[in-house]
């Protein structure tokens, strides 16, 4: 397998992982680590989760404000306030005061409960050196976005309309888009693994293979964090 979209679900990381023709797979992994180890071999891991991170500062990422504008005032919420690299290593209990006093803002219920996997990726890219060459952020709304001509989408994930909607815009560039969703809800249930995670991941991977060296960033310029991590969303504008 050659390009793997990841997202984050109840139980750990559902991954996506295309071929270069039609062959595809898809599974769930405990950590991101045991996720690294088997999808290595990856040309290019697009993960919906944030990569480089404030620290010490009340700054916005400027990725997540372009993101925000491109989205609209429908789809904007759901590129979520990025927690401090400080908050990730301190309790959770108080992970939102904590934000508060470094940058002058809370964080969304959304934001509390990826706080684990945020600092497993911010581990995981920070010891090892190829896995932060090959695994890039992206957002599935940005990827929605890109894919669907520039235009955000109209309904939430969370209703049957947003689902089929989002369904016609992967159908439309990857004719097994069907197969492999039907897949994974038959092979996981709700409760591991809901459906808006599945095609989170789904578009992350089409957009890492039809992306591939002609990805597109938010912002263009890179920016660094304070440990040379990018701040950054990676995008294929069809």
């Amino acid at each position: 397998m050659v390009y793997t979209g990841v997202d984050a679900c109840r139980t750990g990381w559902f991954a996506v992982m295309l071929g270069e023709g039609h062959d595809w797979r898809a599974d769930i992994f405990p950590d991101i680590f045991n996720l690294w180890k088997h999808c290595q071999d990856s040309k290019l891991i697009l993960i919906d989760i944030p990569i480089g991170l404030r620290q010490g500062s009340s700054v916005q990422r400027v990725c997540d404000q372009k993101a925000r504008r491109l989205l609209g005032s429908k789809r904007s919420s759901s590129v979520f306030p990025v927690p401090c690299r400080e908050v990730i290593h301190a309790d959770t209990e108080k992970a939102n005061e904590l934000n508060w006093k470094i940058t002058g803002k809370g964080l969304s219920r959304q934001s509390l409960n990826i706080i684990n996997k945020i600092k497993q990726v911010d581990e995981l890219l920070l010891g090892d050196r190829n896995a932060r060459s090959r695994i890039l952020e992206t957002h599935p709304e940005l990827c929605f976005w890109a894919l669907n001509g520039g235009m955000p989408m109209k309904y939430s994930k969370k209703k049957k309309e947003g689902f089929l909607e989002k369904m016609e815009v992967l159908r439309s560039i990857y004719p097994c888009s069907g197969e492999l969703v039907r897949y994974a809800e038959k092979s996981y249930p709700r409760g591991e693994l809901a459906r808006d995670d599945i095609l989170d991941a789904l578009v992350a991977a089409v957009t890492a293979s039809n992306g591939g060296q002609g990805l597109s960033f938010l912002p263009e310029k890179l920016i660094l964090d304070a440990k040379g991590l990018p701040m950054r969303m990676a995008y294929y504008l069809r």
